[in-house]
């Protein structure tokens, strides 16, 4: 069946490309925007789908995995441990995104038009370190799950976990109440994943039946590009897996598959969610780790976005001509590195943070319209990124916790 969905999803991407090219070749320009609106309704009714499990699936996962734990010491140690290995994966993409963009210079000799004002009113307001930090504790958890604040339900479920696992009963009424909904949850994940494939091909339909496979060609040396150096971000974390991990990350690579063509296809990382917290725990992460780690990687490991962000920052400046002197790119890193910790959650949000970066340098916020063209396909690049940045990192962390269990013979099989 694993096998099955990985090929029906590749098969969805295949046959959405083709419709969409059909659409965009026969069409007039009016009906195949009204196609593609047709078809999105497709991908919007999956994602908000997948919108409305993910709050009770990470409080109640990650309540059940810290109520577990021997202590909140056990907590602690296990949160040092998982941001340090965050950390540095930040502080390494963000520097490949930079080294790969003054190496390749794909803005260069571009001479686009300059952008007009009107292309995009995202608010730059909550990406101030104050405005994160004041954003971390939710004012009501019923307000955080109806808005799906991941970070915010992080913090509550911390400290309802924690408080658990200090009684001496630890509640086992309440325990067993958490866990049989985490149970019912994952049914209703298992569910909702069954329409992926549609969701996938509906997406990719979209996009090309609109934008045409044209806009590959115009900014080919950007995507290709970023593209190469993702790979080159893919490449270092297997090498990273392989030196904590050993052979194992193998395995993990084989497993997470799935969850990462999920998320290139529908170009959210949010749609991968689910089918990562149900992978890793077939490579013997044991499911504690995976609830506490993949939440918090979702608001603070977000690898694919912060690449993209020195990337794409650079490429814009480029493009117009702009130079930075060593000092002002070293700053623009350590603010990349702040700014993009308040990214989950917000819709397109590194575009976001590229343009309070344009801000502070002084750059007109409309110099993001030029890469708003193939930013969806970009999207899709880096939400994969992104799962595959997490769920290394927490098989790392499991493995540093002594807690990764042998894999089952029919797990060790290639799929």
């Amino acid at each position: 069946m694993k096998r099955l969905f990985a090929y029906l999803i590749i098969g969805a991407m295949v046959l959405g490309v083709l419709a969409g090219w059909g659409l965009n070749q026969f069409l007039s320009p009016e009906q195949a925007k009204a196609a593609a609106g047709n078809l999105n309704l497709v991908t919007d009714i999956f994602l908000r789908l997948i919108k409305m499990i993910i709050a009770p699936l990470v409080f109640t996962t990650l309540v059940a995995g810290i109520a577990h734990m021997e202590d909140a010491a056990s907590v602690g140690r296990i949160g040092v441990k998982t941001m340090v290995w965050f950390i540095g994966a930040s502080v390494v993409s963000l520097l490949l995104g930079l080294v790969m963009v003054q190496l390749l210079h794909p803005g260069s000799g571009m001479h686009l038009p300059e952008a007009t004002a009107a292309a995009t009113a995202a608010s730059t307001d909550a990406f101030s370190l104050h405005g994160f930090i004041t954003h971390l504790v939710p004012t009501s958890i019923f307000d955080a799950m109806a808005k799906n604040e991941i970070l915010q339900i992080v913090v509550f479920s911390v400290f309802v976990g924690t408080a658990v696992a200090s009684l001496d009963d630890k509640a086992p009424a309440v325990l067993h109440l958490v866990e049989q909904a985490a149970s019912i949850m994952l049914k209703v994940t298992e569910f909702v994943m069954k329409l992926a494939p549609f969701a996938i091909f509906a997406a990719l339909a979209s996009t090309i039946a609109t934008q045409g496979l044209e806009m590959l060609a115009t900014y080919a040396k950007f995507v290709l590009g970023f593209y190469g150096s993702m790979a080159t971000l893919w490449l270092l974390l297997f090498l990273a897996g392989a030196v904590v991990l050993g052979k194992r990350v193998i395995p993990l690579f084989r497993e997470i598959r799935t969850p990462a063509l999920l998320a290139f296809s529908t170009a959210s990382s949010e749609a991968a969610y689910p089918r990562i917290l149900d992978s890793l725990p077939k490579v013997g992460v044991r499911r504690r780790i995976v609830s506490f780690v993949l939440p918090l990687g979702y608001s603070f490991n977000l690898d694919g976005s912060m690449l993209y962000c020195t990337f794409a920052t650079m490429f814009i400046m480029q493009a117009h001509g702009v130079h930075l002197s060593l000092h002002q790119q070293i700053f623009m890193l350590l603010l990349l590195m702040v700014t993009s910790k308040g990214i989950a959650g917000v819709p397109r949000a590194s575009l976001v943070v590229i343009m309070a970066t344009l801000t502070y340098f002084g750059l007109p916020e409309a110099w993001i319209a030029i890469v708003l063209g193939v930013d969806h396909l970009l999207d899709m690049g880096r939400s994969a990124t992104n799962v595959v940045g997490n769920s290394v990192a927490a098989a790392v962390v499991a493995k540093w916790e002594g807690e990764l269990d042998p894999i089952p013979e029919a797990e060790e099989e290639p799929a």
